[in-house]
């Protein structure tokens, strides 16, 4: 029998590698590992990869499985459905993952400049009415360049064809380094052990015959970023009675 949310956010306060801060816990409250994570957590000077939006962290725990020399830090609001990777990744005793249940708006109060080498944003929603919400918006964008690395690594990997084309515009818009994009993964030849690692909600998408897309871009930390002032069709099946269409300038 499956835990309840109590059970669950409960083994969650307990477990000493998640670190559980909503936004009434940090206004104006500084984060005592930010800057730190190497040094205080992790013990070692491995580079850290994020995964935002993380849900069940089944990237978070997959990729820490293969890449023990990195450091993984899966991100999330949504502790109940976090539970399941962080209750994974300690019961194996895993060293080099962690959790942080924040909101992502606040994203850039836990890290320092230049502590973070690559984000994974994975089967975000894409947030088709509000352009200030999307995880590849100018928005987060810029919250990002604040503590990843020179140059640091993007990975989107994605159902919604919104998304995909929205992030596609942005990159061309801002003439960011690409250095993979792909609008069906699994008959690309390219899902290698790392791309093949699969969320609860990317098997959902597969299984109605969905393509999944994938896009891994460099962010530069010089040059204003701009928004894409183009339209894109929304998502069938996630729109259902929206209009058609949607604008892509940013909501202030």
């Amino acid at each position: 029998m499956s835990k309840g949310k109590l059970a669950k956010f409960a083994d969650m306060a307990s477990y000493p590698h998640v670190f559980e801060y909503p936004y009434s816990a940090v206004d104006n409250v500084p984060f005592e590992k930010r800057g730190k994570w190497n040094e205080s957590f992790f013990k070692n000077d491995h580079p850290i990869v994020l995964e935002l939006g993380c849900g069940r962290g089944e990237y978070t725990v997959g990729l820490g499985r293969l890449f023990p020399d990195k450091n993984f830090i899966g991100v999330d609001i949504k502790g109940a459905r976090m539970w399941s990777g962080a209750t994974e990744s300690l019961q194996a005793d895993m060293k080099n993952v962690a959790f942080l249940r924040t909101n992502i708006e606040i994203i850039d109060r836990f890290f320092s400049e230049n502590e973070v080498s690559e984000i994974w944003l994975t089967f975000s929603d894409p947030q088709m009415k509000k352009a200030t919400k999307r995880l590849t918006s100018t928005y987060f964008m810029e919250r990002y360049r604040r503590f990843l690395k020179p140059d640091g690594i993007i990975h989107l990997k994605t159902d919604s064809n919104f998304m995909f084309t929205y992030t596609r515009y942005m990159i061309e818009e801002n003439s960011l380094p690409v250095d993979v994009m792909t609008e069906d993964l699994y008959h690309s030849g390219m899902a290698d052990e790392i791309l093949s690692i699969k969320t609860y909600y990317e098997q959902q998408w597969l299984d109605r015959g969905l393509n999944i897309k994938y896009i891994k871009f460099h962010l530069p930390k010089e040059g204003e970023l701009h928004e894409p002032d183009v339209e894109i069709e929304l998502d069938e099946y996630r729109s259902y009675n929206r209009s058609k269409r949607s604008g892509l300038q940013t909501s202030k």
